[in-house]
């Protein structure tokens, strides 16, 4: 699951999750586990925050990036995205654009400063890493129930929570995962833990998910990522701060023609 990452990512309400008794297959009950996932994250219209992003080689040493997000929430569709870099030198003012959709391939577009030019993401492409770090632009895109196959696994508790684990198995051929175990808790339906399996089926990524806000009285937000790659040591932390809901941001906002004037 992204939060989306992205945000990837990853974000829920106080909802009640009916989940029906025994007779239900594993494949019905991890669907409707992941629809009542869903169902908590609607309504919140748009936001921005701002994130620190750190990037960490297999012997710690460190690069650290400053950005800001801004999503918006498209009805009947996935959402739109918009991250721009401020530090350091080296990559800022690149700005990332993202259209996640419910049906089809999402529309991504990457502005490059230092070839001034607007760089469109091939579907292909997307389980490529994002700007050197531990996080594929597939990583990026909203959660949408329709971009998966669901089987639910067990009962587990992590981090003295109650948890279900879900498979996820992309339905995209060119997602870089064959699937992914997600852990949800059961009283929030907030995910706190990815494992991310290359196309060979052997473990390649893991997300851990914290410090998550309730916003609104509504839609709970996480405010630190952590993807390690178990296959090269590096890692990637991100840490979201000032997030803001209603900010009055458009669809104006969000336009790939004016993408290299993003500010």
């Amino acid at each position: 699951m992204k939060p989306s990452v992205s945000q990837i990512l990853i974000t829920f309400v106080l909802l009640p999750l009916v989940i029906t008794a025994n007779a239900q297959s594993a494949e019905q009950k991890g669907l409707e586990i992941a629809q009542a996932v869903k169902q908590r994250d609607i309504g919140w219209g748009d936001s921005q925050s701002e994130l620190t992003m750190t990037l960490r080689n297999k012997k710690g040493q460190e690069i650290v990036r400053e950005m800001r997000s801004k999503s918006l929430e498209v009805e009947n569709d996935g959402d739109k995205g918009l991250t721009i870099f401020d530090t350091p030198l080296d990559v800022k003012g690149t700005a990332f654009l993202s259209f996640s959709h419910v049906s089809e391939p999402d529309d991504q577009w990457l502005y490059l400063p230092a070839l001034k030019r607007v760089k469109r993401i091939a579907s292909r492409n997307k389980s490529g890493p994002f700007l050197g770090s531990e996080f594929a632009f597939e990583d990026l895109s909203s959660f949408e129930v329709e971009k998966n196959t669901y089987k639910y696994l067990r009962d587990e508790t992590l981090k003295g929570m109650d948890c279900y684990v879900v498979e996820m198995r992309p339905t995209d051929k060119y997602s870089g995962y064959s699937y992914m175990n997600v852990w949800i808790d059961k009283e929030h339906l907030r995910v706190h833990k990815i494992d991310f399996y290359d196309r060979r089926e052997d473990l390649l990524k893991t997300l851990t998910i914290s410090d998550y806000q309730l916003y609104l009285d509504k839609y709970w937000r996480a405010g630190k990522q952590f993807m390690v790659n178990h296959k090269t040591g590096k890692s990637t932390d991100i840490d979201i701060k000032n997030l803001e809901f209603n900010v009055g941001l458009t669809e104006a906002d969000f336009n790939e023609s004016r993408l290299n004037r993003a500010r």
